[in-house]
């Protein structure tokens, strides 16, 4: 079995309550991640281990529910009125 090389992405871990959460800046994914589309989903569904082949969605964080982990990215405000652009 070949496997794809591992990339090291800058994130944060941040839990609060029960919920967790890897904290992406947008410039610090790979270019074909930052923009929506398939490379996007497949690298933000690895980061919290899914699919998992157990039905359980274990992210390697504690958690065994999908609705207990996040993934987000942050970039500069694209609208004037805005301070951030947040997608979750």
């Amino acid at each position: 079995m070949t496997c794809a090389p591992q990339l090291r992405i800058p994130a944060t871990y941040m839990r609060g309550g029960t919920s967790k959460g890897v904290f992406f800046r947008l410039e610090d994914l790979p270019a074909e991640a930052q923009t929506p589309g398939a490379a996007r989903d497949a690298l933000l569904m690895r980061v919290i281990g899914s699919p998992d082949p157990y039905g359980k969605h274990t992210d390697g964080m504690g958690g065994a529910t999908s609705s207990t982990s996040k993934c987000v990215i942050i970039a500069p405000a694209s609208k004037p009125d805005h301070d951030v652009d947040y997608l979750y």
